[in-house]
């Protein structure tokens, strides 16, 4: 293995159905447009369309990284030194920290779509975030590769 290999990346591109919600809410813009000609109806279709994917993509286009001795987690940058243990998440307790068992101080990178989460705590004194919930598909794997991290650090 290379010793800068990204030993885990993810990015939480927003669900296939979104992407059928972006042409829909072009269809509406273009009926709403309908009265005005045929151009202005293409041209809300196809403005309408392709904002609403531009808001889709965006809003997918979230990452999380472990490279070396940090974990990137949207655009928080965190030492693994400063992380302590890491505890998955199933698709009932994701949503129970999300809800009524989370802490407004806590990092939050939070995909609704996505049901399971791992959960990652900050020891860092000097840091008041107690947490980190991070939305992920594959949790097992992420924690593997912060253990991973936090022993090539160590």
């Amino acid at each position: 293995m290379q010793p800068h290999a990204t030993p885990y990346e993810e990015r939480l591109t927003a669900p296939r159905s979104w992407w059928l919600i972006s042409f829909l809410v072009g269809f509406a813009l273009a009926l709403i447009l309908l009265p005005f000609g045929t151009l202005p109806m293409l041209g809300g279709l196809a403005g309408g369309t392709a904002a609403a994917a531009v808001v889709a993509s965006s809003y997918g286009s979230m990452r999380i990284r472990v490279v070396g001795d940090s974990l990137i987690a949207g655009e928080a940058k965190i030492p693994v030194s400063a992380l302590g243990e890491a505890e998955i998440l199933d698709p009932e307790e994701a949503r129970a920290w999300r809800m009524h068992k989370a802490d407004a101080r806590a990092f939050m990178l939070l995909r609704a779509y996505i049901p399971t989460a791992l959960k990652v705590e900050v020891t860092d004194p000097d840091d008041p975030t107690p947490y980190l919930y991070l939305s992920t598909r594959e949790p097992e794997r992420l924690a593997d590769a912060l253990k991973a991290a936090r022993t090539a650090a160590a």
